[in-house]
C-alpha cells in the first residue's frame, strides 16, 4: 500500500521534514525505451533480494525510482486538523485556535482496535515513515520518515496489520501550531510569546486528535527518548485508552546532568545577538550561531564514546599521518570537529530556535513522580497498560539504569512488563538505527499485540 485513504481536513505541505537518516529506500535503474506510464513497470530487480521487483516505480525521464513494498510505504501525504476549542495547558495558560499536523499509515480495522500512536522526540515530527513527494508527485530523495526502518509493510511495526499515527506536537516547527505561527492576539508570529508546553500538554493534544479520528483506545503507544516519556505519560493521563506502552531509550525524569546539557544549549541560543528576545522573525534573521552550538552539544550526548572513537578517532582533516598541525585555534583540525560543525550548520537551516527552547524545557519538566512525593511506584500505580521497555548499554544520555527504574516501578505495582537491554555500541542514537536484536524484540512484541486485536 502506497498511502492510506483516510479522510482529512486539508493537506499540509511537507515543508522541511524532521530529522531523517540517510537510508536508501529505493534503487535507481535505467529504464530502456520510452518512459513507463504505469505505476508498476515490473522491470527492475530488488538489489538486496536479487528477485524481480513487483512494487511501484516512479518514472523520471529514462530513470525509474523503484520502491520495494517490503521496505517503504511509498509516498505518504501529511494532513492537518484544526481545533477551535482552546487546549488548557499545565502552566494555566491555554492554546486557542490551533492546528495539528499528522500522518497515518495502514488501515483502521472494523472495530478500530489496531491503532498505534508514535510519539516523536526532540527534533523529529509527524513524518514517521514513508516518503514525501515533490510537486510532480515524485519521491523526494532522503525524505524517509525518521523511523522508516521500524515502521512499514512487513517491518517490526507492520502497517499491513496496524493503523499507525504520527502527530506533530504543538510548539514544533513542522506543521503544528508553534512559535513561527501567527498569534491571534497580536497578528504577529508568536515567537517567545508561545506558551510553555509540557509532555502532559502534548499527550492531551494527541488525545484530542484521536477523538477526531474516532479512535477510543490504542493498541499501543510507542516512543523513543522524549517520545518514550510521552508514551509513559499516556498510560497515566489516559490509562483506559492504552492497551500497550512501548518505551524505548527513555527515562522517568531527566538527571541533573541532562538538565545541565539542555541549559547550556538554551543559553547558546538566547545569547546569540540575532535572537532578539525570541522575536527574531520580525528582524529577518535567525540565531544560527546559537542553534549550531546547541546542536553540537546534543550530538555529543547522542553518541557513545566508543562510537565516536570508531567513527572519528583522532583523524585529521586534510592531513597525512605524522604531518604537523596548522597550530590554529580557529581552523578545523580533526574529523570530529568537521562532523559537529556540519551537523550544526544543517540543523540551523531547518529548526526553529524558539521550538528548541520549548521542547528542551518540556524535557526538563517531565517528572510524573513529582506529585507523588517523588515515588515513581506511586505514580505508575494508575497505569492499566502492559509495557515493553527497551534500553541500550552504551546510552549514557538515558542509561539502562533509568529504564530499570521504570521497570521496578511497574513490577512494584504488579504490572505486566517486558524489559530488553540491548548490547549496542551506538549510544542514545541506537533507538533510531537498524539493530536486528532490537528490531527482533519489537517485532515479537507487536506479533503478540496483533494476535490480541486480531490484526
Amino acid at each position: 500500500m502506497l498511502h492510506d485513504d483516510t479522510k482529512v481536513s486539508q493537506r499540509a505541505p511537507p515543508g522541511k521534514c524532521g530529522y531523517t537518516r540517510p537510508q536508501r529506500r529505493f534503487v535507481l535503474a535505467e529504464a530502456p525505451g520510452p518512459t513507463p506510464t504505469v505505476p508498476n513497470c515490473g522491470r527492475f530487480k530488488n538489489a538486496a533480494k536479487e528477485v524481480d521487483a513487483t512494487g511501484p516505480c516512479f518514472a523520471r525521464g529514462r530513470f525509474c525510482f523503484f520502491l520495494d513494498p517490503f521496505m517503504s510505504l511509498g509516498i505518504v501525504t501529511p494532513s492537518t486538523l484544526h481545533f477551535g476549542t482552546p487546549l488548557a495547558l499545565q502552566s494555566g495558560a491555554q492554546l486557542r485556535d490551533y492546528t495539528l499536523a499528522y500522518e497515518t499509515y495502514g488501515r483502521l480495522n472494523a472495530d478500530r482496535s489496531n491503532a498505534v500512536l508514535i510519539c516523536h522526540a526532540l527534533n523529529a515530527s509527524h513524518h514517521v515513515a514513508g516518503l514525501h513527494a515533490d510537486a510532480n508527485g515524485q519521491p523526494l530523495p532522503k525524505s524517509e520518515g525518521w523511523w522508516d526502518n521500524l515502521i512499514g509493510p512487513g517491518k517490526p511495526v507492520d502497517t499491513n496489520r496496524f493503523f499507525v499515527i504520527g502527530v506533530n506536537n504543538p510548539g514544533s516547527c513542522f506543521g503544528s501550531t508553534g512559535p513561527t505561527h501567527t498569534n491571534p492576539d497580536t497578528g504577529k508570529p508568536y515567537g517567545a510569546d508561545f506558551p510553555v508546553v509540557t509532555v502532559e500538554d502534548w499527550v492531551n493534544a494527541q488525545a484530542r486528535l484521536l477523538d477526531q479520528l474516532g479512535i477510543g483506545q490504542l493498541a499501543a503507544v510507542v516512543g523513543g527518548s522524549l517520545g518514550g516519556m510521552q508514551a509513559l505519560s499516556w498510560t497515566l493521563q489516559h490509562p483506559e485508552r492504552v492497551r500497550h506502552c512501548v518505551a524505548i531509550a527513555t527515562a522517568p525524569k531527566l538527571s541533573a546532568q541532562n538538565i545541565a546539557f539542555n541549559e547550556v544549549a538554551r543559553r547558546a541560543i538566547v545569547t546569540d545577538p540575532d535572537f532578539h528576545g525570541g522575536h527574531f522573525y520580525e528582524h529577518g534573521v535567525v540565531p544560527r550561531r546559537g542553534l549550531r552550538v546547541a546542536r553540537m552539544i546534543g550530538h555529543i550526548t547522542y553518541l557513545s564514546d566508543d562510537a565516536m572513537e570508531q567513527k572519528f578517532g583522532r583523524e585529521w582533516v586534510g592531513r597525512e599521518v605524522g604531518e604537523a598541525p596548522s597550530y590554529s585555534t580557529q581552523d578545523i583540525e580533526f574529523q570530529v570537529e568537521s562532523y559537529l560543525r556540519y551537523q550544526g550548520d544543517k540543523f540551523s537551516d531547518y529548526f526553529d530556535a524558539n521550538t528548541y527552547l520549548l521542547i528542551t524545557r518540556a524535557l526538563d519538566y517531565f517528572d510524573p513522580a513529582r506529585t507523588h512525593g517523588g515515588k515513581l511506584s506511586a505514580a505508575m500505580s494508575k497505569a492499566l497498560a502492559r509495557f515493553l521497555v527497551i534500553s541500550f548499554t552504551t546510552d549514557w544520555r538515558f542509561s539502562p539504569a533509568r529504564s530499570r527504574e521504570i521497570v521496578k516501578a511497574l513490577v512494584d505495582n504488579r504490572h505486566d512488563v517486558s524489559y530488553a537491554e540491548i548490547d549496542a555500541p551506538h549510544g542514545h542514537d541506537a533507538f533510531l538505527l537498524d539493530d536486528p536484536r532490537y528490531h527482533g524484540v519489537v517485532r515479537a512484541y507487536f506479533e503478540r499485540i496483533a494476535r490480541e486485536v486480531k490484526a
